[in-house]
């Protein structure tokens, strides 16, 4: 990202970014180091809402799809090989003749990339650190057909895009927990993290529902959403599930929370969203969530809610009920089933 390969570059004079140049950045990370390009006109491309609050919070230019041409475009390269292809060929239709900067650890398949940019148009330069590389080219019109398609149907007519989480169609763990939803489910409740809404649906067809926010940082998945989800009971959020909506306003919350953001796990963001449940519900709340058997929520549960306990699940998901949410008055009197 910025903050290492692409500041390396530019400080050792390995690239050069012209005094004039207007430069973007497509999908970078909350924290890029972007001092080096502090005198360049900057605009940011974010479609992860935390990244874009935070950028949009250091007060630079962000948005949600960027428009217009660029001198340099920089691409932080990300996990699914689809959506790399994808922003490349983006950063290139912007750049117009421009240069197109490619960034990413081998983990996420730098090589690889690099390998299929070689054999498209030549390749200026590159550096290597950080465990991964950063090169460039200069944009030709190459990478055409590389552009993301459009959400399209996949499996049972679900509408995905490449490059959101379980794109091929619904995901284990959500079916599990789909599986297992009471049908006595009832009132105002949401689904933290929903994707491009396989559970929602599933939500909304219990009668005693009467609506559903669905909140996803995903703007993409999100937008697939809108295509799948067509109640009037929904509500569709772009935001940040850890910091959105009021406190104790819900009367259920249900999810399948992601537990990494790279190919790191983390189950401190898993960990986040159990607490943002906890101070949306009502203090009759209820949470319902599904998680791999490996994940150690159940002290974050039971630190934040009076009861919990483990429904039906398998060998890989486990279903967890938490009821209650804890007050500072009711702190140690949590109990589990």
């Amino acid at each position: 990202m910025p903050s290492a390969r692409f500041t390396h570059a530019i400080e050792t004079g390995a690239f050069e970014v012209p005094a004039d140049a207007r430069v973007a950045l497509i999908e970078p990370e909350a924290d890029a180091d972007l001092s080096t390009l502090s005198d360049h006109t900057l605009s940011v491309q974010q479609t992860f809402k935390p990244r874009f609050d935070a950028f949009e919070a250091r007060g630079f230019a962000v948005t949600e799809a960027l428009g217009g041409t660029f001198d340099v475009l920089h691409v932080t390269l990300p996990r699914s090989r689809d959506l790399s292809r994808g922003f490349i060929a983006r950063a290139e239709a912007l750049a117009s003749d421009g240069i197109v900067v490619v960034d990413g650890a081998k983990t996420d398949g730098i090589d690889a990339i690099l390998k299929a940019v070689k054999a498209r148009v030549p390749v200026e330069g590159q550096v290597s650190k950080a465990h991964g590389k950063l090169f460039w080219f200069r944009a030709t019109g190459a990478f055409a057909e590389w552009a993301l398609p459009a959400p399209a149907p996949v499996a049972d007519g679900w509408i995905t895009q490449p490059g959101v989480f379980s794109a091929d169609g619904p995901d284990a763990g959500s079916q599990a927990l789909v599986a297992a939803l009471p049908p006595k489910l009832k009132g105002h409740g949401a689904e933290l993290g929903a994707g491009w809404g396989f559970m929602a649906r599933a939500l909304l067809a219990l009668p005693g529902v009467t609506r559903v926010d669905l909140v996803e940082a995903d703007k993409r998945a999100l937008e697939c959403a809108t295509q799948n989800i067509s109640d009037d009971r929904a509500i569709l959020h772009w935001d940040d599930a850890t910091r959105w909506g009021t406190a104790n306003t819900l009367d259920w919350v249900v999810m399948n929370p992601p537990f990494h953001t790279s190919r790191t796990p983390d189950t401190g963001l898993g960990q986040a969203f159990i607490r943002s449940a906890a101070r949306l519900l009502k203090p009759k709340g209820q949470l319902l969530m599904v998680a791999n058997r490996h994940l150690p929520y159940e002290q974050t549960l039971s630190d934040s809610f009076l009861q919990v306990q483990e429904l039906n699940g398998d060998p890989r998901f486990k279903i967890l009920q938490a009821d209650q949410p804890r007050t500072p008055a009711q702190a140690g009197r949590g109990r589990r089933r």
